[in-house]
């Protein structure tokens, strides 16, 4: 597992600037970037499935996060996205929770009619700066993940660039 701090989640290929994107044939342009995102797309998988929520990755218990992981080649063909979609199985997109993580506790509400101070209704000052400063203090609900989609680039960013540099060179001749 590659540290997920000092991750870059993209990933460039060097030595094809000076060429305008008429210069390529697109057909294998495509395919080598496909080729790289079903690379990443299933080291990520991999990463999930034998993770098993240790080593800082989410617990898969019924794969929906897995089978949403996918790629998408751009209408240009130059560029490659991989993440995680909604699935129609999640209802709402927890990969983003997994991610961010989620505190105990919920934001505070306005106040009911008749509770605050004056015609406005409004609360004393500095309670809302407490409030908030007490949830952020608190405990994790739902405690932050690593990142196993730039781990996933970050340990296939050798194959991908090899693959990649094939591509565009046997896509300029």
């Amino acid at each position: 597992m590659a540290n997920s701090a000092s991750v870059e989640s993209y990933l460039h290929v060097e030595g094809f600037e000076d060429f305008e994107r008429d210069a390529f044939d697109k057909k294998k342009i495509r395919a080598g970037m496909r080729k790289a995102g079903l690379l990443v797309t299933q080291h990520a998988q991999m990463n999930l499935v034998l993770g098993k929520g240790r080593q800082g990755y989410p617990a898969n218990r019924t794969g929906e996060t897995v089978k949403s992981i996918k790629f998408k080649v751009s209408r240009s063909g130059f560029m490659v996205k991989i993440s995680p979609t909604l699935t129609p199985a999640m209802g709402e997109f927890y990969p983003a929770y997994l991610y961010y993580g989620v505190k105990q506790g919920r934001r505070p509400q306005k106040l009911a009619p008749g509770k605050g101070i004056g015609r406005k209704n409004r609360r004393q000052a500095g309670v809302r700066t407490r409030l908030i400063a007490e949830r952020a203090a608190g405990e994790w609900r739902i405690k932050p993940h690593d990142n196993y989609m730039a781990d996933a680039l970050q340990d296939t960013s050798e194959q991908v660039r090899s693959i990649l540099f094939t591509a565009f060179a046997s896509a300029l001749s």
